[in-house]
């Protein structure tokens, strides 16, 4: 009996340094990757790839270089607070408030160009980093409003001030259900699913959708038998629904974005090659020094 006090100790000891290790080997896994370049991509994938410039750099791709580098995660207004939170959860970092020195959140946008107005100048053209305007020298532009992100960036060079920024109000948002009364734990819905999934697990990651995707969210049938068992009467199944419908519209979302950050790369390399095709003027140094030589050999 004398030694159980000793053992009980050593026990909870042993336990106390378990958790110690476990919680610095996630955080060190979270902080410091083992692929640099994976660590970006993935940084890069939460952003919005609107390419608008207000965190400072002139893409998406340099600023997620920059958070890998320990730069803040809320210089981004057009991914708001939910890609700080996606950025705070990736990289194991508090969750910052928007830094509203690089701009405010805000709905859709949408250039639009009063074409009667336009004076074909092209500065617009030259301006938009992922090629979603028309037009040539002296002829009327328009925007491609499937891929104009709304960054604004073409706004300011117009000489004539011919551009709109129209924001989106109608943009359907997916609004979260209130929980009358919190989940209690109880597992009730677990036995009571017939696809075998943890409705109460789900539940947890009701504001991340990805995450409930891992655990099966895909595959609930919305049968309804978890709500009859639930002594919180909480609208598991509704949740459930509007989990996916969000699901399905962030896929969306990041398929545009993918395509959008494929042109401005595109647009980046394009321009790169024509800028080493240029050939440099002679200055009337140069050309002086030529002809004199070519007096000489004469």
């Amino acid at each position: 009996m004398e030694l159980l006090p000793d053992i009980l100790s050593g026990t909870l000891l042993l336990m106390l340094i378990g958790t110690i290790c476990g919680g610095i080997l996630l955080v060190s896994s979270r902080l410091w990757p083992e692929d640099a370049e994976g660590a970006v991509q993935q940084i890069n994938k939460l952003l919005p790839q609107t390419q608008c410039a207000q965190c400072g750099y002139p893409g998406c791709k340099p600023y997620a270089e920059a958070i890998a580098n320990g730069d803040p995660i809320n210089k981004c207004p057009p991914g708001g607070d939910a890609t700080i939170a996606s950025l705070a959860n990736l990289l194991g970092r508090d969750v910052l408030k928007l830094d509203e020195n690089c701009g405010i959140h805000q709905a859709p946008a949408l250039a639009v160009i009063r074409e009667q107005e336009c004076i074909g100048c092209t500065l617009c053209i030259q301006a938009c980093p992922v090629d979603a305007i028309l037009g040539a020298t002296q002829l009327m532009h328009t925007v491609i409003a499937t891929e104009c992100t709304g960054c604004e960036l073409c706004v300011d060079p117009c000489p004539v001030d011919c551009i709109d920024i129209i924001f989106n109000e109608a943009v359907a948002e997916v609004e979260e259900l209130q929980v009358d009364q919190a989940c209690i734990h109880c597992g009730d819905c677990m036995p009571a699913c017939p696809k075998d999934l943890a409705p109460q697990q789900l539940l947890l990651f009701r504001n991340a959708p990805l995450l409930a995707e891992s655990i099966g969210l895909q595959d609930c049938i919305e049968c309804k038998l978890c709500d009859r068992v639930c002594p919180s009467n909480i609208p598991l199944a509704e949740h459930f629904q509007v989990m996916k419908q969000d699901l399905h519209r962030q896929r969306q979302e990041q398929v545009k974005a993918d395509y959008t950050k494929l042109r401005f790369n595109q647009r980046e390399v394009r321009l790169i090659s024509s800028t080493k095709a240029i050939r440099k003027r002679p200055s009337k140094a140069d050309t002086s020094a030529l002809l004199a030589s070519l007096k000489d050999e004469t």
